[in-house]
């Protein structure tokens, strides 16, 4: 702006040394140098008025008079717009040549190239830190936890009882739970047996046994001598070493009756899935007890313990340096090394680019168009003078001088002719 009124300044002086020349060398018109001074002051007069007109009328009326054919970029300020943009989109923002000018950089070095350099800055690890705390804080847990119950009731729903009870039992087969729980009850069963209490509990059974036996004939006289003879402490003598003797056979490995037991138990652990009417029973169950289950409330509460300790790990710039950083480390490592990994997802990027330019070029003209329509004509006639202005202020001192010139020599043409 400084230099445009600055050119204007030196053009209305050239203009005014013009004139003022013209009016003192009037008097001297009888000399020669009167003549040829007055003849340049004359030309250059005129020169500078007609170059003072000719750009005026570029912007606005001469001396405020609608004279035809001035004030041109105002009355053709829609065509000068229209050109512009079209000059923009045709000629210097063409869609080849922005893409052409995308193609030659290589987006993907300069994304691993900046990722790297930042990998190593504190800054970006506070910064994750405080993007990971934000993630985590702006999780609703108590919007979330219906939909885990939802979908863990439809989850349990899913699962057939006949299909859970035979990965169970083949488990328990094949790292022989049946031996074990069969060990265990008859070590139980032992203990119990060798007590003194016990002992007196099988005589007294075993009394009331032979007290309620009805028979006829020889055999009822011969029991009931025995019932004479017999007490319950003899009987509790005699059946807890028998019963204890079978407990103790039945722990060994070579004991065929164990060997019984054994195989009876393993054939109905492993057919109990086809048992129709236990399999309705059991499912029918289990449907009732996930229906009637509600764990909303601890879901809740699981995910909000679980929501603090996760800020608490964010906070700490070690956990983000072993784990996230780590972790972004490592795949852009597995990205580098990849053959044709960085090439496709140079292809990717110039691709989603190319897209992008094809979408939106037009937007470069229609951002020009709105930016310039929003300018008035005098706004906008003063920026063009203040770009352009002081190029076209020259067009005047130029016009002046060389009118002066032009002046001279005619003047001293006309002296000879």
């Amino acid at each position: 702006m400084k230099k445009g009124k600055k050119s204007n300044y030196l053009a209305k002086i050239s203009l005014g040394v013009m004139g003022a020349g013209f009016l003192i060398t009037i008097p001297f018109q009888e000399t020669l140098m009167g003549r040829l001074l007055q003849g340049g002051f004359e030309a250059g007069l005129v020169g500078g008025l007609a170059d003072w007109f000719a750009v005026t009328a570029l912007f606005r009326h001469p001396m405020g008079i609608p004279i035809p054919h001035t004030a041109l970029l105002p009355k053709n300020r829609n065509r000068m717009i229209t050109a512009l943009i079209s000059m923009l989109e045709k000629d210097w923002l063409t869609k080849e040549s922005i893409k052409e000018k995308i193609q030659q950089i290589n987006f993907a070095d300069k994304l691993i190239q900046l990722a790297e350099i930042e990998l190593s800055s504190g800054t970006l690890k506070r910064r994750i830190g405080l993007i990971l705390n934000e993630i985590i804080n702006l999780v609703n847990v108590e919007k979330i936890a219906p939909f885990i119950e939802k979908e863990l009731k439809e989850y349990l729903h899913s699962l057939k009882v006949e299909k859970i009870l035979e990965s169970i039992i083949t488990q328990a087969l094949n790292k022989k739970i049946d031996e074990k729980a069969l060990n265990f009850t008859l070590t139980e069963t032992e203990k119990w047996m060798s007590k003194e209490e016990t002992k007196q509990k099988i005589g007294r059974m075993a009394k009331q046994l032979l007290d309620n036996i009805e028979v006829d004939g020889f055999l009822r006289v011969a029991i009931s001598s025995f019932r004479n003879l017999i007490t319950e402490e003899k009987l509790g003598n005699m059946l807890q070493p028998f019963i204890l003797n079978k407990i103790i056979l039945l722990q060994r490995d070579d004991n065929p009756d164990r060997h019984l037991i054994l195989s009876r138990i393993r054939e109905e652990l492993e057919g109990i899935q086809h048992k129709e009417k236990l399999m309705v029973e059991m499912n029918n169950w289990k449907k009732t007890q996930v229906n009637n289950w509600n764990t909303v409330d601890q879901i809740t509460e699981m995910l909000k313990q679980l929501q603090k300790k996760l800020i608490l790990l964010v906070e700490d710039e070690e956990f983000i340096d072993r784990y996230v950083i780590s972790f972004i480390q490592n795949f852009i490592n597995s990205i580098v090394k990849t053959p044709g990994k960085m090439e496709s997802i140079e292809n990717w990027i110039q691709k989603q680019i190319s897209y992008y330019i094809d979408k939106n070029h037009s937007k470069i003209g229609v951002l020009v168009k709105e930016n310039l329509e929003k300018l008035d004509n005098e706004t906008l006639i003063n920026m063009m003078e203040n770009n352009i202005g002081k190029d076209l202020q020259w067009i005047r001192v130029n016009g002046a001088i060389c009118g002066f010139a032009i002046g001279i020599i005619l003047t001293i043409l006309k002296s000879f002719l």
